[in-house]
């Protein structure tokens, strides 16, 4: 079957859509089973736990930040008090919920590294439903661009960590030179496969040089 070379909107947002629910569910299925073996307890329940929509939306979780509002008396939250029930405070108390907010690097660098793993995921996703070389890079950068829309929308901030912008350059980078180099060996592989000329045509060739001696 002859392969579409138009341009179809249809498909391109169909592969969209797919490359990005692939990309999370890798993530999905990465993430908390990890975090759950090798980050702080504490904290990760402190952040909504280990299966969270933020350990994947949120930048701030990958940059080291706290996602958690200001303890009672810090910042513009001084007016908020600890609650007190029959003489007793109920609740944490603030010395053992900043504890909780501090950041565990082991649940940053677990993230990261899961996004790294993913975008290798991706160069597979990217072989198999793209499959032309010349688009990979268009569908990197996109999926990119959206994570980088709803994690903005998600956390209501723009990423400004270095450390969170140099995964996903690299994340990015890896997915399109393999992804680009695996579909262009395959073009080419796909390419030498060529029929055979047939016999008559070098009975007659061979027959025109006999007759030209």
């Amino acid at each position: 079957m002859a392969k579409s070379t138009g341009w179809d909107p249809a498909l391109i947002i169909a592969q969209i859509i797919a490359l990005q629910t692939l990309h999370y569910v890798t993530l999905s299925v990465l993430i908390p089973p990890l975090l759950v073996m090798f980050a702080e307890p504490g904290s990760l329940e402190y952040e909504g736990g280990a299966a969270n929509v933020g350990m994947i939306m949120d930048w701030r979780v990958m940059a080291g930040r706290p996602t958690t509002r200001a303890l009672p008396g810090e910042g513009p939250w001084k007016s908020l008090n600890p609650v007190w029930s029959g003489g007793k405070q109920v609740g944490f108390t603030p010395s053992a919920q900043s504890d909780f907010r501090r950041v565990d690097p082991v649940r940053c660098w677990i993230i990261a590294l899961c996004w790294i793993a993913a975008s290798a995921a991706d160069v597979y996703y990217l072989y198999a439903l793209v499959r032309r070389p010349r688009l990979i890079l268009d569908f990197s950068l996109t999926l990119l661009f959206n994570h980088l829309v709803l994690t903005t929308y998600y956390s209501a901030a723009i990423p400004t960590s270095l450390f969170f912008w140099a995964i996903m350059v690299a994340g990015t980078a890896l997915t399109v030179v393999f992804a680009e180099q695996a579909c262009v060996k395959r073009e080419m592989t796909e390419g030498l496969i060529v029929a055979p000329p047939p016999d008559g045509g070098d009975n007659m060739e061979m027959g025109s040089l006999l007759r030209q001696d």
